[in-house]
Parts: C-alpha cells; structure tokens; sequence
C-alpha cells in the first residue's frame, strides 16, 4: 500500500472519531504530518486525492478545510466518471439507474407530500404545451424531465439514493435526447409514462410506481439496445443538447 494510502486513512480516521468535522480547517500542514508519522510530500499527495473527491476544500492563501460531506458533494467525481462512459456502458448506466430509480419511486408513493404531487402535475402541464409548440424545445423538454424525476426522488427522502440517481442522470438524459430526435413521437410517450408515475404516486401505490418508473427508463434502455446492434453511434450534437 502506498504512503499516500495510509495518509488518506489517517486523515479518514480524524473525520471518523470527531477530531476533523464538517467545515474545520486543517492543521497546517507540517504540524499535520509531524502527528500522523508522514513526511510533508505524502501528505500533500493524500489532501490533493482527498480533495479531487470532494472531501476537502483547499483555499488559496486560507488553507484546507473539511466540506460539508453532503452526499452530493462526494459523488461529484462518480458523475465526471460517469460522463466519461461511452457505447454499451451507457446501458449499464441505465439499468443501474433503472433499478434504484424504481426504488426510490416507490418510497417516493408512501413519502411525498400532496405539494409535491401538485408540483408534479404543473411539470407535467408545461411539458404537454412545449410538445405543443413548433418547433420543438428539445432542451426545455430535457429540463421538465429532469424536474420531474428529481422531485420524486427526492420525495424518497434518501439524499445519499438521490444523490446516486443525480450523478446517473446527465448520461441517461443523454440517452433520452438519442430517442427523442431519432424518433418523433418518444417525447409524447415519455409524457404518458410520466403521468402513469404520477397516477400511481397520486394513488399512493408503492408496488405500481415501481413499475411504472422501472418501466420507463427499460423504454430508453431498448432503444439505445436497438441502436448499438444496428451498429449506430449517438448523434452527433447530442452533448450540446444536454441540460445543465
């Protein structure tokens, strides 16, 4: 194992045990490496790993401190990883988000308040008057989609869950612009499906949701099946496309 390895533990350990908490800054660096039995060198290279995967904030001229630790700050690196899957991977992201996204619909049925059910419909609205609209807003679209898986995950009440589904979503939407623009009645049928989910949150069935939702997202999974055996690539353009 690496000195850098064992620097990173130690460091991991403080946060652990409440000698390092959210938002404290650390040691300076030569007091740090004195009391872990590390040369300066190593522990430089253990913040600098720690740092890249959202565990500390170095600051200019300030010093390093612990973040928040808030789950979404910590699966930042896994959404860059995630962006950088191509081809027959983005299929395992989509099965992977098939299977937790279900899940977390189904809590979502038994959790979410009405205000989120009315939250819903009105993403739901506006999506049906741009699928009115010529030509057709393919980003604005993408973002009501979002909007309204988002609202349901988070109505799960697992930030550490949402926070997963969060990091899969850039590919995934991706993907869903693919079939859009491939195939121009998808985005009238996504919209069905999403008001099928809301109809079984709004029932308050947890077992329906997770179908419905698991449902949807094999939908997009078929289609980019369907593409790759036909030996065709993404389209060309389509990250222009993504929402941010």
């Amino acid at each position: 194992m690496a000195l850098s390895d064992d620097a990173v533990g130690a460091i991991k350990a403080m946060i652990l045990d409440g000698r390092l908490r959210p938002g404290d800054r650390l040691p300076v660096e030569k007091d740090l490496a004195t009391t872990l039995g590390l040369s300066r060198g190593t522990l430089r290279e253990a913040v600098r790993a720690l740092t890249l995967i959202g565990v500390l904030d170095t600051r200019q001229g300030d010093g390093t401190y612990v973040t928040s630790l808030e789950p979404h700050m910590l699966l930042a690196s896994l959404s860059f990883t995630m962006d950088l899957h191509q081809g027959s991977a983005e299929l395992y992201l989509l099965e992977t988000r098939r299977a937790l996204e279900s899940h977390a619909t189904a809590q979502a049925a038994v959790r979410l308040h009405e205000s989120a059910l009315t939250d819903l419909q009105d993403i739901l609205d506006r999506a049906e008057l741009l699928l009115d609209a010529d030509p057709l807003d393919h980003d604005a679209l993408l973002e009501h989609d979002r909007a309204f898986h988002r609202t349901i995950v988070q109505a799960a009440g697992n930030p550490v869950l949402s926070s997963f589904i969060e990091s899969l979503s850039g590919q995934t939407m991706r993907a869903r612009l693919w079939r859009e623009l491939a195939d121009d009645g998808a985005a009238r049928r996504t919209l069905g499906e999403h008001r099928a989910i809301l109809a079984a949150l709004a029932a308050r069935d947890p077992e329906l949701a997770r179908v419905r939702a698991a449902v949807h997202v094999a939908g997009v999974e078929d289609f980019v099946r369907e593409q790759l055996r036909a030996g065709r690539a993404p389209l060309a353009g389509q990250a222009d496309h993504q929402p941010v």
